[in-house]
């Protein structure tokens, strides 16, 4: 082979060598787009939270069969049909609860996230906010702030009392924290709360719940729903109560 010749293939050859990792990134599949895994990311179910304390450990004020038919039947109703929901709402998945409340309107199509997120809601801070050994009373920053708005514990008592009594139907009785840090009292029908701004008649942070929907009673109380809330001021887990009053 002459050496003319020679030079050409060994050109031929060192030109392939430097193509060849070009080539073999122009073949390589682009990787998937940011859009795509977002859209192709699984839904997150909301959790129940678990009940802080067994079924029976608010007896003789709230029985233990009221509790566990209370927690598993209706509260693991509502959290579940809240997921079923937020499946098909796609434009309210990945908003917190509360930022889901914000947004409701007095429409039809938003009547089952309303009831079912807020009877998922109501229920976790219904729980919170009793205890076995309740202290009886508040003391400290939200005792003052009782007595500031309401003048005595006990006006605070029979006003909140009342609210519960007389909301007709099935509903909620709420102690809540307005935008200035008052304190009010109101009630809401079904699973309504005053965190729904757009349907409360006074929003707010709610702070002390009391559920006057039948199956929270009518197995220990029957009709005698003022029994059952007098036995309700028994439990209150009124630390709970101050922490939501210093937090928000």
């Amino acid at each position: 082979m002459d050496k003319r010749r020679f030079l050409k293939i060994a050109g031929a050859a060192s030109a392939g060598t430097l193509l060849a990792p070009s080539l073999t990134f122009c073949t390589t599949e682009p990787k998937p787009k940011v859009e795509t895994e977002i859209e192709n990311t699984p839904f997150s179910p909301i959790i129940q939270a678990p009940l802080p304390y067994g079924y029976a450990a608010l007896e003789p004020f709230i029985d233990a069969e009221t509790m566990e038919i209370h927690y598993s039947k209706h509260h693991a109703g509502y959290t579940r049909k809240l997921n079923e929901a937020l499946e098909m709402e796609t434009a309210f998945q990945g908003k917190t609860v509360e930022g889901i409340f914000a947004e409701l309107r007095d429409e039809e199509g938003h009547v089952v996230l309303r009831n079912n997120g807020g009877g998922y809601y109501n229920h976790n801070l219904y729980w919170q906010c009793m205890t076995p050994g309740s202290s009886g009373a508040p003391n400290g920053e939200i005792a003052e702030a009782i007595n500031a708005a309401f003048g005595s514990y006990a006006n605070f008592k029979d006003q909140f009392s009342e609210a519960a009594k007389t909301r007709f139907g099935s509903g909620w009785a709420w102690l809540s924290k307005d935008k200035v840090g008052g304190l009010f009292i109101s009630s809401t029908p079904n699973q309504d709360n005053p965190l729904m701004s757009n349907l409360a008649e006074q929003p707010g942070m709610p702070l002390l719940g009391i559920d006057v929907w039948e199956h929270a009673y009518y197995l220990k109380h029957q009709n005698k729903r003022a029994d059952y809330i007098s036995a309700f001021f028994e439990v209150i887990n009124w630390e709970t109560v101050a922490a939501r009053f210093a937090g928000v």
